[in-house]
């Protein structure tokens, strides 16, 4: 089951403005199809909570590999 959040509800979970939100992080840290949906194919955006969370997660433990083409990560 996912919960689906508005930018201002997804704004007061993780503590960043909802423009920062709309300007900063949608298209290019938040992703269609992976972080957010569009239902209906309309204008109104709504994110994927327990995506974002696994994200959050992911990026906080401090990991700095990087991944490469060949299947390989390069430790940065």
């Amino acid at each position: 089951m996912c919960t689906y959040l508005t930018t201002d509800e997804l704004s007061s979970r993780i503590r960043y403005d909802s423009r920062t939100i709309r300007e900063r992080l949608k298209d290019s840290v938040l992703l269609e199809g992976i972080h957010y949906v569009r239902p209906f194919g309309r204008r109104k955006i709504l994110y994927i909570w327990e995506r974002i969370e696994e994200d959050l997660g992911v990026f906080s433990t401090g990991n700095t590999t990087i991944p490469m083409a060949s299947g390989g990560v390069c430790r940065g």
